[in-house]
C-alpha cells in the first residue's frame, strides 16, 4: 500500500515536470512566431496616408507662389492750418502736443505670382491707397513693389516686382467647379507666413453679398482670416480657381464662410490690366430686376430662372436688337441666365463690339435676338459704383421695387395696355411698405 502511494506521487510530480517543461518551450516558440508575423496597415488607412501625402504635395508645390504682400500708408491729421497757430492755445488749452500731425499704417495681406517675370494678382483693398508696397517671396528675399492697375469693381490688382524666373501658379477653369470639391487657401493670415487650410467649395456664383460691384464669388469652408486676402484658392491639381477676397464674421476671425474671385473673372480682368491699365466692361443698355416666383407665374413661366427687363436704354444695345421693358431674358450666348447678378457678369465679360445671342421671353413664347455688345459708358458706371444695391436715392420710397407698366406687361399682366401705372416687382420684408 505504501509502494502505491510513493509510486501515484511520482507519477505526480513528473507530471507537473513534463508538463511545466512544455509550457516553457511552448511559450518560447510562440513568442519566436509572434515576432516574425509581419504588419500589415489596413486598406482604410492606407487610403488616408496617401491622401495626407497628396494635400501636402499641392501645399508644397503652390507655396512658392505665394508671396506676402505689406502696405504702408501715411495719414495726416486733418486740421485747418488757420487753427495750427500757436496764438489759438489760448481757446484749447487741453490740446496735445505729442499727438503726431502724421504717421505710419501698416497692414498686410498675401499675393498669387502669375508670370515669372514678376506680376503679381492680389486684392485691391490690399494696396488700395498704399504708399509703400513690400513683397516677401517664400525664401525670404523681398522687393519693392509697384501698382500695374486695380479695378475696385471686382476687387482685383496687380502689382509688380523687380525678379526673374519666379515660379508661376497655373489658372484653373473656375466654370467647372462643382459644390463639394477639395480646395485649399494658403496665405498669410495674423501675419503667420504660408498658412495653409483645408476645406470645400461651399457655394458657387454667390452675388449680392455686398464686397463688390462684380460678384460671382465662390464661397468656401476653407478658413480664411484677416491676411488672406489675395492669396490663392486652389483645388487639388494645384490649379488656382479663385482669390481670397473676404469672410463673413460676427466676431472678425473665421466662422466657416469664406468668399472668393472666380479665377476666369480674375483673369479677365488681369489681362485688361496689364494689357490697358484699365478694366473695359461690356453693356446691354437695359435695367433689369430679379424673377420671383410670383411674376413668373404672372408671365406664364414654369420656372423662377433668368432676369426681367424693367428698362431699356434709348439708343443702347438692347433697344437697336428689339428687346422690350416686361421681356424676361433666358439665355445669354447658349448660358442660362440664373439671376441678375449672373447675367449682369455675362454681360459685362464681353468684349466690347462682340455680337452674342439673346433668348427672350415675350407673350408666352421665347425668341431669339442678336445683339452687339457696346462699352459700359462713364456715366452709368460711375452710378452703379455710387449707388449700392439696396440703396434708394429717396427715402420716403425704400422697401420696395417697382417698374413702369408698359403695354408688353400691361398686356401679359392681363390689364387693358392703355393702363398707367408701375408695377411692383419685390417688397423688402418688414419695411414700411410691407
Amino acid at each position: 500500500m505504501k509502494n502505491k502511494i510513493i509510486a501515484g506521487v511520482a507519477v505526480l510530480l513528473l507530471g507537473f515536470l513534463l508538463g511545466g517543461i512544455s509550457y516553457f518551450f511552448l511559450e518560447k516558440f510562440t513568442d519566436r512566431q509572434k515576432q516574425y508575423i509581419p504588419y500589415k496597415e489596413p486598406l482604410a488607412a492606407t487610403q488616408i496616408i496617401e491622401t495626407s501625402r497628396s494635400f501636402a504635395g499641392i501645399a508644397n508645390a503652390i507655396s512658392p507662389s505665394v508671396v506676402n504682400i505689406s502696405t504702408t500708408k501715411v495719414r495726416q491729421k486733418g486740421s485747418a492750418p488757420f487753427f495750427d497757430d500757436p496764438f489759438f492755445d489760448f481757446f484749447n488749452p487741453f490740446r496735445d502736443f505729442r499727438a503726431p500731425k502724421k504717421w505710419k499704417e501698416q497692414s498686410l495681406g498675401s499675393g498669387v505670382i502669375v508670370s515669372g517675370d514678376g506680376y503679381i494678382i492680389t486684392n485691391n483693398h490690399v494696396v488700395e491707397q498704399a504708399d509703400e508696397i513690400r513683397v516677401t517671396l517664400l525664401d525670404k528675399r523681398a522687393f519693392d513693389a509697384r501698382i500695374i492697375g486695380a479695378d475696385p469693381k471686382s476687387d482685383v490688382a496687380i502689382v509688380k516686382i523687380g525678379a526673374k524666373d519666379l515660379q508661376a501658379i497655373r489658372w484653373g477653369d473656375s466654370d467647372k467647379l462643382r459644390v463639394g470639391e477639395f480646395v485649399l487657401a494658403i496665405g498669410n493670415p495674423y501675419r503667420l507666413s504660408h498658412t495653409v487650410t483645408m476645406g470645400i467649395i461651399s457655394a458657387v456664383g454667390r452675388a449680392n453679398v455686398g464686397i463688390a460691384d462684380y460678384e460671382d464669388f465662390i464661397q468656401t469652408d476653407a478658413a480664411i482670416n484677416p491676411g488672406n486676402s489675395g492669396g490663392p484658392l486652389v483645388n487639388i491639381k494645384g490649379e488656382l480657381i479663385g482669390i481670397n477676397t473676404a469672410i463673413f464674421s460676427r466676431s472678425g476671425g473665421y466662422q466657416g464662410i469664406g468668399f472668393a474671385v472666380p479665377s476666369n473673372m480674375a483673369r479677365l480682368v488681369m489681362d485688361q490690366l496689364i494689357r490697358d491699365g484699365k478694366v473695359t466692361r461690356g453693356w446691354l443698355g437695359v435695367s433689369i430686376q430679379e424673377l420671383t416666383p410670383e411674376l413668373s407665374r404672372k408671365f406664364g413661366l414654369k420656372k423662377s430662372k433668368g432676369a426681367l427687363v424693367g428698362d431699356v436704354v434709348g439708343g443702347g444695345p438692347a433697344e437697336k436688337a428689339g428687346i422690350k421693358s416686361g421681356d424676361i431674358i433666358l439665355e445669354f450666348n447658349g448660358k442660362k441666365v440664373k439671376n441678375v447678378g449672373n447675367l449682369r457678369n455675362m454681360a459685362s465679360e464681353c468684349k466690347v463690339g462682340s455680337k452674342v445671342s439673346i433668348t427672350i421671353f415675350r407673350d408666352g413664347t421665347e425668341s431669339s435676338r442678336s445683339v452687339v455688345i457696346s462699352e459700359l459708358p462713364i456715366e452709368t458706371a460711375r452710378m452703379v459704383q455710387e449707388t449700392q444695391p439696396g440703396e434708394s436715392t429717396f427715402e420716403e420710397l425704400t422697401g420696395f421695387i417697382v417698374i413702369e407698366l408698359s403695354e408688353e406687361s400691361a398686356r401679359q399682366l392681363g390689364l387693358n395696355k392703355n393702363e398707367k401705372g408701375v408695377v411692383v416687382l419685390r417688397v423688402e420684408p418688414g419695411s414700411s411698405a410691407d
